[in-house]
């Protein structure tokens, strides 16, 4: 881990139990052809549930080895502090109770305090959430979250790019999350390019 001031650039990324693992997947294969970035993981029971039923990954094999990992229970972990630097927070997929507990300032996990502390420094929260249909408590929450800095950030696919597989579509949809990061991709088909 580099030390503070170092001008490493930090970026987390948190699994929650919603359903489109694809989409974390692309994201870490970006992140691993970066290795002058550092990324921190963490990923709550039921994402490690729904990353084993939906793509048949343990998290260890799905982040790689130049990930940091952080267990979802340890509030002394760095994510969890202000004063860690960090460039934004990335939750995906994110169930609508993750949304909940972070619109609602009701820190339960280390997911939950990262994205309070993003919130709370002014610093990029992307929350991917995957829920259909929604009620009014979804988009209440939504709502909070927005208004406290949140970006809602559904998992929405585009079709326009004419994907020929899920994998493509998924790389397509991260590179819009990367765009809204400042991050430099190819991954992404250009409207009118």
């Amino acid at each position: 881990m580099a030390a503070p001031g170092s001008g490493i650039k930090r970026y987390a990324i948190a699994l929650t139990g919603a359903s489109g693992m694809i989409y974390a997947k692309e994201l870490f294969a970006y992140f691993r052809g970066r290795p002058d970035l550092e990324v921190h993981a963490v990923c709550s029971a039921a994402g490690e549930q729904v990353l084993e039923l939906e793509l048949g990954l343990s998290f260890l094999e799905l982040v790689g080895p130049q990930v940091i990992i952080h267990a979802a229970k340890n509030f002394a972990a760095p994510l969890a502090s202000g004063s860690f630097p960090l460039q934004a927070l990335v939750v995906i997929p994110c169930t609508m109770g993750t949304l909940a507990a972070i619109a609602q300032g009701q820190s339960q996990n280390l997911i939950h305090r990262a994205a309070e502390v993003c919130l709370k420094e002014q610093r990029p929260l992307l929350l991917v959430i995957r829920e259909t249909p929604l009620n009014l408590i979804h988009l209440r929450n939504m709502n909070y979250a927005a208004q406290a800095g949140a970006t809602i950030f559904p998992a929405m696919p585009g079709f326009y790019q004419h994907p020929q597989s899920l994998e493509e579509m998924a790389r397509n949809f991260v590179g819009r999350i990367l765009d809204h990061l400042g991050l430099e991709h190819n991954l992404t088909k250009r409207w009118g390019a």
